[in-house]
């Protein structure tokens, strides 16, 4: 408005030149605002989106080793799968010889729990516990007087939560009802 003005500006009255002057000073300062306001919205909008990145990019690595992870825990199952069937062999005179090895075996089994421990790996708790379909796959039912329908009875395959996600769910035994007896 001003620069259409400012050619006339000089031929008008001096209380029509301030009148105009004014209205050009009240829309450059609107303009101005809302290039502030444009200019706040898109830093904001930068400042969120590099937290978002930031948060993405922690997670992403929080959880970047859980296909190695979900590739290891099987062979510390099969570890303790030995460790048990040699346990129940140690009657057997001839295993004596055997103890040291199952004592090495139980080291290695310790470290590797230990290790995927420090990088977040928790056993999911389960008997006794309400069956949960998030963390729990449940491989049967059993007949069970002293456990209520639902709750789970036994362990078959331990499973594993890296952090808060479940990466291998428990398999259990669910209790039901017993049958009722017919006369």
């Amino acid at each position: 408005m001003l620069a259409q003005a400012s050619v006339d500006l000089d031929s008008l009255p001096l209380e029509e030149q301030v009148t105009l002057l004014k209205a050009s000073l009240i829309a450059a300062q609107k303009a101005a605002a809302e290039n502030l306001d444009a200019a706040q919205r898109a830093r904001a909008e930068m400042v969120n989106y590099r937290r978002r990145t930031d948060e993405e990019r922690i997670a992403n690595s929080k959880y970047a080793n859980s296909r190695l992870i979900a590739n290891v825990l099987p062979v510390l199952e099969e570890l303790e799968l030995g460790v048990r069937h040699a346990e129940g062999q140690q009657q057997d005179p001839s295993a004596e010889a055997n103890g040291s090895l199952l004592e090495g075996i139980k080291l290695i089994q310790r470290k590797l729990t230990g290790v995927l421990e420090s990088e977040g790996v928790r056993v999911i708790e389960a008997v006794g516990l309400m069956f949960n379909p998030l963390e729990h796959e449940a491989v049967g039912t059993e007949e069970s007087a002293t456990v209520e329908p639902g709750y789970i009875t036994q362990i078959v395959r331990p499973g594993f939560r890296l952090h808060d996600r479940v990466i291998s769910p428990v398999q259990v035994m669910v209790a039901k009802a017993p049958a009722k007896e017919q006369e």
